[in-house]
């Protein structure tokens, strides 16, 4: 399962992870971010001990979603080491994330 990060957690919970974080950026109102969320839980669950996954709600922190340049949602980032290694932008089904995914989970 996926974790709520928010403004004042996000520093210690992505950037300083030790191990690549994909960040659901999503707001309640957006239908796309409801399809992808029980996608984006099942590989958090799949892939705990290669990845944490964490959801940003960009209505409720706005300034974690501003410092990234978030303007569409779903937004999915994966952190490497602080950086920002990847981005996928819209829903896509389970299949096609994961291979998106697959440099960070083998």
């Amino acid at each position: 399962m996926s974790k709520e990060v928010t403004d004042a957690t996000f520093d210690a919970e992505v950037l300083k992870s030790d191990k690549p974080v994909l960040v659901d950026f999503w707001a309640p109102w957006c239908g796309p971010c409801r399809m992808v969320s029980p996608i984006v839980d099942e590989i958090a669950d799949e892939n705990a001990d290669k990845l944490n996954v964490v959801k940003v709600n960009t209505d409720e922190n706005m300034e974690t979603a501003a410092a990234y340049g978030i303007t569409s949602i779903p937004a999915l980032y994966v952190f490497k080491d602080g950086e920002v290694a990847k981005t996928i932008i819209g829903a896509r089904p389970k299949p096609a994330l994961l291979q998106e995914l697959q440099e960070f989970i083998g």
